[in-house]
């Protein structure tokens, strides 16, 4: 992709305001501002009216921009050197020194990183002297945007600025891993458990349904189209919205579909922007079909069975 050096400089004009700006990231847009400053921060919490126990997490250019905020470890550096930059969030200690924002955290000695891969957000995060906090660019418990449009929808102009970036590839959010001890998995996403295991040589246990939040994505409620979903379904009701993972033979008016042959990278690309034109298109409601709960089909079934609490 092209980057248009003079929208980098605006978003960094903003963003040394302390200003709020929306980036593009390979997973999902997020809601951008200066993870040093309170004032940034707490203009995040409004925006999103994102709950202040809701830890956000906190976007780096590399490692060496980290060592100032966080306590690195060995399982850190492994899967660093695997994934990274790219869709992986990792929950570290805080140094005591660390001139993170206490709002980001809820006060907790412990964050959350990430080093994003998309080529303009990259190329803004080395421009700039801080790291940028930015949970997805979409109001609280509501779908995540995957492309500029969607955050114009969701905040019109209430955000100061939007850094155009293409439509997000991965399409969902990052995968959470707590490598403060004991390797654990605080939110499934775009890398799939199983392949942070053979990096580890070790079985990861699965916490992402904690009865205390205590990364993002785990609230009961969350990732909704602002209507309700009825999942593992064998047949839509009257006037209900039928999503597959794959395309029919016989399609019918209301039939909607994440992937052509099944492909579980091409529907978790495909989940948001497909619940978001049902919705347009006026339907009630939206019945699933079964969904392989297997690599990505994993972190897809996790963000319906979510959006279904509405």
């Amino acid at each position: 992709m092209k980057i248009n050096l003079a929208h980098i400089k605006k978003a960094k004009k903003y963003l040394n305001k302390n200003e709020c700006v929306a980036i593009p990231t390979e997973t999902v847009y997020g809601l951008a501002g200066n993870a040093y400053s309170d004032k940034a921060c707490e203009k995040i919490f409004r925006l999103k009216k994102r709950p202040k126990y809701n830890p956000l997490i906190v976007h780096y250019y590399d490692y060496k921009n980290l060592k100032d905020d966080c306590n690195l470890n060995e399982n850190f550096f492994k899967l660093y050197k695997k994934f990274c930059p790219g869709p992986v969030t990792f929950i570290l200690n805080l140094k005591k020194k660390s001139r993170i924002s206490k709002i980001i955290t809820n006060q907790k000695m412990m964050l959350a990183v990430r080093f994003p891969k998309h080529v303009v957000t990259r190329n803004l995060l080395k421009k700039i002297k801080f790291p940028l906090a930015a949970p997805s660019a979409n109001i609280s418990s509501r779908l995540s945007p995957v492309c500029s449009k969607d955050v114009k929808e969701d905040f019109g102009k209430e955000i100061k600025f939007i850094l155009e970036g293409g439509r997000s590839t991965i399409g969902i959010e990052s995968t959470i891993i707590d490598i403060r001890n004991e390797p654990k998995i605080l939110r499934l996403g775009g890398i799939d458990v199983k392949t942070i295991q053979k990096i580890l040589n070790r079985k990861i246990i699965l916490k992402n349904n904690p009865s205390k939040v205590s990364a993002p994505g785990q609230s009961k409620i969350h990732y909704s189209p602002g209507i309700p979903i009825r999942l593992k379904a064998k047949k839509a009701k009257n006037e209900e919205a039928f999503l597959f993972i794959n395309k029919k033979k016989k399609p019918k008016s209301n039939y909607y579909y994440l992937s052509k042959k099944g492909n579980l990278n091409e529907a978790a690309k495909n989940l948001y922007s497909t619940l978001r034109k049902i919705k347009k298109d006026k339907y009630k409601s939206i019945a699933v079909a079964k969904i392989p709960n297997q690599g990505l089909g994993k972190a897809i079934n996790d963000r319906l069975m979510r959006a279904s609490k509405f």
